[in-house]
This record gives C-alpha cells, structure tokens and sequence, in this order.
C-alpha cells in the first residue's frame, strides 16, 4: 500500500485524541459507547496495519467504513479521522484499486459515498493478491533483470569475473527469498477465499513443526 501516515490538522492522531474521550465504564449512553469504540478500533487498526507495512491512514479509512452502519462521504471521514482532503482522497482512490471499498452515491446528494467490503474473508483475500501483484512479483522481476544483465543468456557463469560470480549468487539467493513469499501467497490465497480454517490451520501447524525441528530456530 502507498506509504501515507495520518495527516492530523490539530496534530494529534485518533489514537492519541481517544485517549481523551471520558472513561468508557461511566458511558450509559449507547451512541456514546459506539463513537467510544470506534475510536479506540480506528486508532488501534491503523497503528497494528503501519506495524506491518501497512498504510496508517489507509487501515483507518478501511476500518471506519467497515464499522459504520451507513456509507460515508469524504467530507465525514476526513472529519473523523482529521485528515485533509488530499490524505483522504488519495486512501480513498487506493482502497477503491484494491476493491476493498467502493463508491456509491446517494439520492438528493452530488457527493460521493464510500462503502467497505464486509467479508473480512474476501477483503484479506483482495488485499494478499494485490501485495502479491503491486509488490512482491515487480521486485522479483527487477532482480532477475539485474541477474540477467550481470550473467546473460549466451553467456556462463563461470567465464564472468569473481566479483560480478559473487553478486550473480547473491541476486539468486535474493531471487529465491522473494520467491517463497511468492508461493505462500499463492497457497495461502485459495483458502482464504473459500474460508477453508481448517486447511490455514494445518498451514500453521506444518510451519510451525518445521520449525521448531530445526535446531537452528530454537533458543
């Protein structure tokens, strides 16, 4: 996802502004018991999502919407996230690629509205693709084109000089390691598309049992 953090314009992010809202255990109203934790699961969501390289600002539009009842328009997220209208605009168009929201309109009104996917199942499966497609497939591709210009087609390994030898491998082990992020993406896909728990859970299982056979995983 495109690198954006919260672009707050009074300088504080929805997590750090939560930390102000009223203790959540004196809250008897109900509306104030939502706004409550939806600002707590906003603020948290997009911290959780830049921990892993996710975009911030996008992780938050994504989970406003998901926990909203109704669409909502630019103007609404940008309030409660406080965000400009470029920040917010720009997530927006992005979540709209990634067909995990998509726009709508509303009768009597000329703004946009934005509504997110509701299949947490189908949204991760949309958002594994894309990394998949937009991130790990143009870097494989641009070292094997490095490989190849070091090492090319009519040419041996071996007849190249020492260090451009050294390097080649270097790429190739580079190569592989992206490689088999490649691959788990592509096993993995199938299954979160079709629910199918139990197969993820073996998927665990199995990785974890080889790791910990590995002498050199263990503390």
């Amino acid at each position: 996802m495109p690198d954006s953090t919260v672009t707050s314009r009074n300088g504080s992010s929805p997590s750090e502004r939560s930390s102000s809202t009223d203790d959540p255990s004196a809250m008897e109203d109900g509306v104030a018991r939502k706004e409550y934790a939806m600002e707590q699961i906003v603020g948290f969501w997009g911290e959780m999502a830049s921990n892993w390289g996710i975009n911030r600002t996008m992780a938050q539009i994504y989970a406003l919407l998901y926990l909203s009842g109704s669409p909502q328009h630019t103007d609404a997220i940008m309030e409660r996230l406080d965000i400009s209208r470029g920040n917010a605009n720009m997530n927006l168009r992005s979540l709209v690629e990634w067909n995990i929201v998509r726009k709508t309109r509303q009768t009597g009104s000329r703004k946009d509205f934005y509504v997110a996917e509701k299949d947490l199942w189908e949204a991760t499966a949309q958002i594994i693709r894309e990394r998949e497609r937009r991130e790990i497939r143009p870097v494989k591709e641009q070292l094997q084109a490095c490989a190849k210009h070091l090492v090319r087609e009519d040419e041996r390994l071996d007849d190249r000089p020492a260090d451009e030898q050294e390097m080649y491998v270097r790429l190739q082990d580079l190569i592989e390691l992206v490689e088999v992020f490649e691959s788990f993406s592509k096993a993995l896909l199938p299954h979160v598309r079709r629910q199918n728990v139990p197969a993820i859970k073996r998927m665990m299982t199995f990785a974890l049992t080889m790791t910990d056979a590995d002498p050199d995983t263990r503390g």
